[in-house]
Protein backbone atom coordinates (compact mmCIF):
# COMPACT_ATOMS: atom_id res chain seq x y z
CA UNK A 1 0.00 0.00 0.00
CA UNK A 2 1.12 3.81 -0.58
CA UNK A 3 1.64 5.51 2.70
CA UNK A 4 1.71 9.24 1.37
CA UNK A 5 1.85 10.41 -2.08
CA UNK A 6 4.59 13.24 -2.99
CA UNK A 7 3.58 16.26 -5.32
CA UNK A 8 5.08 15.31 -8.50
CA UNK A 9 6.76 12.35 -10.07
CA UNK A 10 9.76 11.11 -8.15
CA UNK A 11 12.73 10.69 -9.76
CA UNK A 12 13.96 7.86 -7.72
CA UNK A 13 12.97 5.02 -6.06
CA UNK A 14 14.79 3.50 -2.98
CA UNK A 15 14.23 -0.08 -2.12
CA UNK A 16 15.38 -1.45 1.08
CA UNK A 17 14.58 -4.99 1.71
CA UNK A 18 14.70 -5.96 5.40
CA UNK A 19 14.95 -8.84 7.91
CA UNK A 20 14.11 -8.55 11.42
CA UNK A 21 15.87 -4.97 11.55
CA UNK A 22 13.26 -3.40 13.71
CA UNK A 23 17.11 -2.59 15.63
CA UNK A 24 18.56 -1.10 12.45
CA UNK A 25 15.91 0.56 9.99
CA UNK A 26 15.91 3.77 11.25
CA UNK A 27 19.13 4.73 9.66
CA UNK A 28 18.10 3.97 6.09
CA UNK A 29 14.57 5.44 6.96
CA UNK A 30 16.37 8.41 7.80
CA UNK A 31 18.79 8.89 5.22
CA UNK A 32 15.97 8.59 2.80
CA UNK A 33 14.05 11.79 4.68
CA UNK A 34 17.16 13.34 4.67
CA UNK A 35 17.85 13.66 0.68
CA UNK A 36 18.44 17.07 -0.86
CA UNK A 37 18.15 17.78 -4.78
CA UNK A 38 15.85 15.02 -5.55
CA UNK A 39 13.00 13.39 -5.37
CA UNK A 40 12.36 9.79 -4.33
CA UNK A 41 9.85 7.30 -3.14
CA UNK A 42 10.73 4.66 -0.48
CA UNK A 43 9.87 1.20 -1.25
CA UNK A 44 10.00 -1.03 1.69
CA UNK A 45 10.12 -4.55 1.71
CA UNK A 46 9.98 -7.08 4.26
CA UNK A 47 11.55 -9.94 3.52
CA UNK A 48 9.31 -12.24 6.41
CA UNK A 49 10.49 -10.60 9.36
CA UNK A 50 8.75 -11.82 12.78
CA UNK A 51 10.19 -8.70 14.90
CA UNK A 52 8.58 -5.04 14.75
CA UNK A 53 10.26 -4.06 11.50
CA UNK A 54 7.71 -2.87 9.68
CA UNK A 55 5.72 -0.97 12.69
CA UNK A 56 9.01 0.53 13.57
CA UNK A 57 9.39 1.72 10.05
CA UNK A 58 5.94 2.79 9.81
CA UNK A 59 6.26 4.67 13.27
CA UNK A 60 9.20 6.78 11.78
CA UNK A 61 7.64 7.78 8.60
CA UNK A 62 4.23 8.42 10.15
CA UNK A 63 5.78 12.15 10.69
CA UNK A 64 7.02 12.62 7.40
CA UNK A 65 3.47 12.61 4.67
CA UNK A 66 5.73 14.58 2.49
CA UNK A 67 7.98 11.17 1.53
CA UNK A 68 5.66 8.79 -0.72
CA UNK A 69 6.29 5.21 0.37
CA UNK A 70 5.29 1.79 -0.37
CA UNK A 71 5.11 -0.96 1.85
CA UNK A 72 5.39 -4.41 0.39
CA UNK A 73 5.96 -8.02 1.77
CA UNK A 74 8.04 -10.85 -0.49
CA UNK A 75 7.34 -14.23 1.52
CA UNK A 76 10.56 -16.02 -0.39
CA UNK A 77 13.29 -15.79 1.80
CA UNK A 78 16.39 -14.11 -0.09
CA UNK A 79 17.13 -10.44 -0.17
CA UNK A 80 17.80 -10.64 -4.04
CA UNK A 81 13.40 -11.93 -4.08
CA UNK A 82 12.96 -8.93 -1.71
CA UNK A 83 14.58 -6.51 -3.93
CA UNK A 84 13.02 -8.02 -7.47
CA UNK A 85 9.41 -7.89 -5.50
CA UNK A 86 10.42 -3.95 -4.90
CA UNK A 87 11.83 -3.53 -8.32
CA UNK A 88 8.53 -4.61 -10.09
CA UNK A 89 6.78 -1.76 -8.49
CA UNK A 90 9.68 1.00 -9.40
CA UNK A 91 8.08 3.57 -11.64
CA UNK A 92 10.95 6.07 -11.29
CA UNK A 93 13.73 6.93 -13.54
CA UNK A 94 16.23 5.70 -11.68
CA UNK A 95 16.39 3.00 -8.73
CA UNK A 96 18.96 2.72 -6.00
CA UNK A 97 19.21 -0.48 -3.65
CA UNK A 98 19.61 0.18 0.09
CA UNK A 99 20.58 -1.94 3.25
CA UNK A 100 18.51 -1.55 6.08
CA UNK A 101 21.48 -1.06 8.04
CA UNK A 102 23.27 1.30 6.16
CA UNK A 103 23.65 4.91 6.59
CA UNK A 104 23.24 7.69 3.24
CA UNK A 105 24.45 10.74 2.97
CA UNK A 106 21.71 13.36 2.06
CA UNK A 107 23.84 13.90 -1.30
CA UNK A 108 23.68 10.46 -1.99
CA UNK A 109 20.47 10.25 -4.96
CA UNK A 110 21.02 14.31 -6.34
CA UNK A 111 25.05 12.45 -6.65
CA UNK A 112 23.97 9.59 -8.37
CA UNK A 113 21.57 11.23 -10.47
CA UNK A 114 24.46 13.80 -11.42
CA UNK A 115 26.31 10.57 -13.07
CA UNK A 116 23.43 8.72 -14.82
CA UNK A 117 21.24 11.72 -16.09
CA UNK A 118 21.98 12.01 -19.61
CA UNK A 119 24.79 10.13 -19.95
CA UNK A 120 25.99 6.78 -21.36
CA UNK A 121 26.26 5.13 -18.04
CA UNK A 122 23.38 2.53 -16.79
CA UNK A 123 24.41 1.92 -13.29
CA UNK A 124 27.21 3.92 -10.38
CA UNK A 125 28.71 2.42 -7.45
CA UNK A 126 28.89 4.05 -3.93
CA UNK A 127 31.99 3.53 -2.25
CA UNK A 128 31.33 2.04 1.37
CA UNK A 129 33.52 3.82 3.97
CA UNK A 130 33.66 2.47 7.62
CA UNK A 131 35.00 5.17 9.11
CA UNK A 132 34.38 9.50 9.17
CA UNK A 133 34.30 10.05 5.36
CA UNK A 134 35.98 13.16 5.63
CA UNK A 135 39.41 12.27 8.22
CA UNK A 136 42.35 11.25 6.32
CA UNK A 137 41.48 7.71 6.12
CA UNK A 138 38.22 8.01 4.77
CA UNK A 139 39.43 10.36 2.13
CA UNK A 140 41.93 7.70 1.36
CA UNK A 141 39.52 5.04 1.12
CA UNK A 142 37.15 7.23 -1.41
CA UNK A 143 39.87 8.03 -3.54
CA UNK A 144 41.58 4.57 -3.41
CA UNK A 145 38.50 2.90 -4.35
CA UNK A 146 37.84 5.73 -6.73
CA UNK A 147 40.66 4.65 -9.04
CA UNK A 148 39.90 0.80 -8.50
CA UNK A 149 36.95 1.44 -10.00
CA UNK A 150 38.53 3.01 -13.30
CA UNK A 151 41.37 0.74 -13.75
CA UNK A 152 38.86 -2.22 -13.32
CA UNK A 153 35.72 -0.64 -14.64
CA UNK A 154 34.38 -4.03 -16.09
CA UNK A 155 33.31 -5.81 -12.95
CA UNK A 156 31.97 -4.86 -9.52
CA UNK A 157 33.00 -2.82 -6.72
CA UNK A 158 30.08 -2.60 -4.35
CA UNK A 159 27.27 -4.90 -2.61
CA UNK A 160 24.07 -4.11 -3.77
CA UNK A 161 23.35 -1.00 -0.56
CA UNK A 162 25.66 0.49 -2.94
CA UNK A 163 24.31 0.18 -6.04
CA UNK A 164 22.39 2.86 -8.32
CA UNK A 165 20.74 1.95 -11.69
CA UNK A 166 19.03 3.58 -14.44
CA UNK A 167 15.41 1.33 -14.45
CA UNK A 168 15.15 0.81 -18.36
CA UNK A 169 18.69 -0.93 -18.48
CA UNK A 170 18.12 -3.18 -15.08
CA UNK A 171 15.00 -4.19 -16.62
CA UNK A 172 16.70 -5.04 -20.13
CA UNK A 173 19.04 -6.75 -17.63
CA UNK A 174 16.57 -8.83 -16.53
CA UNK A 175 16.12 -7.30 -12.88
CA UNK A 176 18.26 -8.05 -9.74
CA UNK A 177 16.75 -11.42 -9.25
CA UNK A 178 18.48 -13.95 -11.99
CA UNK A 179 17.09 -17.60 -11.80
CA UNK A 180 20.98 -18.62 -12.96
CA UNK A 181 22.30 -17.58 -9.98
CA UNK A 182 20.89 -18.60 -6.47
CA UNK A 183 23.67 -18.44 -4.64
CA UNK A 184 25.71 -15.48 -2.82
CA UNK A 185 27.01 -12.97 -4.74
CA UNK A 186 24.08 -11.88 -6.20
CA UNK A 187 25.22 -8.55 -6.31
CA UNK A 188 28.49 -9.34 -8.16
CA UNK A 189 26.53 -11.42 -10.71
CA UNK A 190 23.90 -8.25 -10.94
CA UNK A 191 26.78 -6.27 -12.05
CA UNK A 192 27.99 -8.65 -14.54
CA UNK A 193 24.45 -8.21 -16.20
CA UNK A 194 24.40 -4.59 -16.11
CA UNK A 195 27.59 -4.45 -17.24
CA UNK A 196 26.32 -5.78 -20.87
CA UNK A 197 23.57 -2.79 -21.16
CA UNK A 198 26.40 -0.34 -20.47
CA UNK A 199 29.01 1.22 -18.64
CA UNK A 200 28.61 1.62 -14.97
CA UNK A 201 30.65 5.06 -13.32
CA UNK A 202 31.45 6.59 -9.41
CA UNK A 203 32.88 9.54 -7.94
CA UNK A 204 34.28 9.61 -4.88
CA UNK A 205 31.40 12.00 -3.49
CA UNK A 206 28.88 8.93 -3.78
CA UNK A 207 29.98 7.17 -0.83
CA UNK A 208 28.15 5.32 2.05
CA UNK A 209 28.33 3.70 5.49
CA UNK A 210 27.29 -0.04 6.14
CA UNK A 211 27.45 -1.17 9.25
CA UNK A 212 30.66 -2.88 10.60
CA UNK A 213 28.83 -5.89 11.89
CA UNK A 214 28.73 -7.35 8.44
CA UNK A 215 32.65 -7.99 8.25
CA UNK A 216 31.51 -11.38 10.40
CA UNK A 217 29.49 -13.17 7.49
CA UNK A 218 32.04 -15.49 6.79
CA UNK A 219 29.94 -18.04 5.25
CA UNK A 220 28.80 -16.17 2.58
CA UNK A 221 32.39 -14.83 1.37
CA UNK A 222 34.00 -16.11 -1.60
CA UNK A 223 37.61 -17.69 -1.14
CA UNK A 224 40.86 -15.31 -1.73
CA UNK A 225 41.90 -17.48 -4.86
CA UNK A 226 37.85 -16.94 -6.58
CA UNK A 227 38.38 -13.50 -5.56
CA UNK A 228 41.75 -12.95 -7.41
CA UNK A 229 40.17 -15.23 -10.22
CA UNK A 230 37.19 -12.82 -10.59
CA UNK A 231 39.49 -9.73 -10.77
CA UNK A 232 41.95 -11.79 -13.15
CA UNK A 233 39.21 -13.02 -15.41
CA UNK A 234 38.53 -10.81 -18.71
CA UNK A 235 34.83 -9.31 -19.21
CA UNK A 236 34.63 -11.77 -22.09
CA UNK A 237 35.07 -14.34 -20.06
CA UNK A 238 32.85 -13.53 -16.94
CA UNK A 239 30.20 -15.92 -18.01
CA UNK A 240 32.32 -18.78 -17.66
CA UNK A 241 33.47 -17.31 -14.46
CA UNK A 242 30.07 -16.81 -13.02
CA UNK A 243 27.70 -20.00 -14.41
CA UNK A 244 30.23 -22.80 -14.74
CA UNK A 245 33.34 -22.16 -12.47
CA UNK A 246 31.88 -19.75 -9.60
CA UNK A 247 28.18 -21.80 -9.14
CA UNK A 248 30.04 -25.55 -9.26
CA UNK A 249 32.18 -24.09 -6.16
CA UNK A 250 29.39 -22.57 -4.59
CA UNK A 251 26.87 -25.30 -4.79
CA UNK A 252 29.53 -27.96 -3.39
CA UNK A 253 29.96 -25.37 -0.37
CA UNK A 254 26.20 -24.94 -0.35
CA UNK A 255 26.77 -20.70 -0.69
CA UNK A 256 22.93 -20.29 -1.30
CA UNK A 257 21.29 -17.20 -0.46
CA UNK A 258 19.55 -18.35 2.39
CA UNK A 259 22.95 -18.28 4.20
CA UNK A 260 22.13 -14.86 4.53
CA UNK A 261 19.41 -14.89 6.54
CA UNK A 262 22.08 -16.30 9.74
CA UNK A 263 23.25 -13.89 11.44
CA UNK A 264 26.33 -14.46 13.32
CA UNK A 265 27.33 -10.83 14.96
Amino acid sequence: MVASIAEGPPRWSVVVPYFNEAAFIATPIGSAIAQQGTSLRLILVDNRSDDESEACARQLLAGHPELEVVYLREETPGQNHALARGFAAVETPFVAFWDADTAYPSHYLASAERLLAGGPFVGAQAIDVYCDPFSPAGWLRRWRMRLTQRVLSRQGHTGSFGQCFRSDALRLAGGPLSPAWPFVLYDHELIHRMLKQGPLTGAIDLWCQPSPRRSANAHVRWTLFERVLYHVTPFALKDWFFYRFLASRFERRRMVQANLRKRDW
